[in-house]
């Protein structure tokens, strides 16, 4: 090869397709990370339809790609949550399609008990602003349950603890409800024990529990966290029995100790706090029946003074009867002297009241002669009326009379009026050739207008007038009857 050519390096060297190669980078790292435990924070969780699980493992500098199928994610002991610190197991894989790897997640723990504890008290605010853990939501205990209903383990310690304290303080019947207490299916099998027992009917073949116990014995946070889900903390809130919560030891809280309507620091407190001791139960109704007895004899004793004091203050009958006897003859004696006083008074009244009384014969007198005056007076009265109203009609009729339009046809004047009787004051309103009624004072006449629609030359509207009659001598007296001028 000639000096300052380029060498052509890996010309015979094989080369890849891309499917090829990804295969080979898949098979490198399944085999070099067939197993790994990755501490990280969980970041958008994300549960498709199909059911796998999608998230994201980060720290502070780098993020690592992580997939649950279906099968896995509902057997995880902790559900991925955003911001949780978990431990993840499973291994390693390539994505071809998007030249990435990433962690096929096979198990999942929290990491540390910060992390539960960080977890734990998010749960806990979010179901108290729900209001599941509000006070007035709680149920009293009832005192005296004829039937207890147990949800715990059936082969543990505290069932055999509970049932051996129930039967030292109070025989009562037990309806035990076996489930797991700890691990992946313990927080399923709890909540629908509690929903079993709340769905019994009243009168079923099974007695319905008066009150439930939810037990556990103690152990570690990660132990107990079946106690800490919210689907046994809901049904718990839900439950309309009353429920005891008896989780761990004293100091071991759990959230359905916020729920529960009363909160016993053991399995064996709460058969305690669930049944009195039967001995004490015993004393108190001992105590309760003494009691009783004092107050009925008090009672009794009471009564009898108060009869003695009752007896002292009654009369013996026979002189009550006597007294009442003498009482009714002072009565009797009053009520006779009275009536005759009465009956006296009566007949004095009487013989003043007839003394003023006037016999029939004169008061019928009087009343005639009365009748007679005031009908002189009241004839004497129409007489004065009537000359009255006959003065005052003449006056009307001599003014009537004076204002009648027949003197005005005395002095020589007519009334023109058509043939319906009404007034022509205007020779406009007439027209040519109109008749007419004219009436004079001693009668009327027909006329027609313009006859002839000329006046002779020689002669002169006034010389055509017809003069005047003479008033005849003996004229009749005016009647008295006005007539209408109109």
């Amino acid at each position: 090869m000639e000096e300052g050519q380029p060498q052509n390096i890996g010309e015979n060297t094989p080369y890849f397709t891309i499917s090829e190669l990804s295969k080979a980078i898949k098979v490198t790292v399944e085999g070099a990370f067939e197993f790994v435990r990755v501490r990280a924070e969980i970041s958008r969780p994300t549960r498709a339809a199909s059911g796998h699980l999608y998230f994201t493992l980060k720290d502070d500098r780098s993020t690592l790609a992580a997939v649950c199928w279906k099968t896995v994610a509902g057997q995880l002991a902790v559900q991925p949550e955003e911001g949780l610190e978990v431990i993840a197991s499973g291994r390693l894989t390539t994505y071809a399609g998007q030249s990435k790897y990433q962690i096929i997640v096979s198990q999942m723990e929290v990491a540390g008990e910060g992390a539960l504890l960080k977890q734990l008290e998010e749960r806990r605010r979010q179901l108290a602003a729900e209001g599941l853990f509000d006070a007035d939501r709680k149920q009293p205990i009832p005192g005296m349950p004829a039937t207890i209903g147990v949800v715990t383990s059936p082969t543990g310690a505290v069932i055999r603890d509970i049932l051996h304290r129930l039967s030292d303080r109070f025989g009562v019947r037990v309806l035990v409800w076996g489930t797991l207490v700890q691990g992946q299916s313990a927080a399923p099998q709890v909540a629908a024990a509690i929903r079993g027992f709340d769905s019994m009917p009243a009168d079923g073949p099974l007695p319905r529990p008066d009150v439930l116990i939810v037990a556990r014995g103690g152990g570690a946070l990660e132990d107990l966290w079946a106690f800490n889900e919210e689907e046994v903390v809901r049904a718990v809130a839900a439950c309309q029995i009353p429920v005891i919560s008896a989780i761990g030891h004293e100091t071991d809280t759990t959230l359905i100790d916020f729920a529960a309507d009363l909160r016993a620091p053991t399995p064996t407190a709460a058969a305690e706090m669930a049944v009195p001791v039967k001995s004490e139960l015993l004393a108190l109704m001992a105590e309760l029946d003494a009691r009783l007895a004092r107050a009925v004899a008090n009672k009794i004793e009471n009564a009898g003074q108060f009869l003695n004091m009752a007896k002292r203050a009654l009369v013996d009958p026979a002189e009550f009867i006597a007294r009442r006897a003498e009482m009714l003859d002072y009565a009797v004696s009053g009520l006779a002297n009275g009536l005759e006083q009465w009956l006296a008074a009566r007949s004095l009244r009487l013989s003043h009241t007839a003394g003023r009384l006037h016999p029939p014969e004169r008061q019928l007198a009087e009343a005639k002669a009365g009748l007679s005056e005031l009908s002189l007076r009241l004839t004497k009265s129409m007489a004065l009326d009537l000359e009255r109203r006959q003065q005052a009609t003449d006056n009307v009729g001599r003014l009537l009379d004076a204002n009648s339009f027949k003197r005005v046809l005395d002095r020589g004047f007519a009334l023109v009026t058509d043939l319906h009787g009404v007034p022509v004051k205007r020779s406009a309103e007439a027209p040519k050739h109109a008749h007419t009624v004219i009436r004079f004072a001693d009668g009327q006449r027909h006329a027609q207008l313009d006859p002839q629609d000329k006046i002779p030359q020689d002669k002169t509207p006034q010389d055509a007038a017809v003069k005047p009659r003479k008033k005849p001598k003996s004229a009749s007296p005016p009647d008295q009857k006005q007539d209408d001028l109109f």
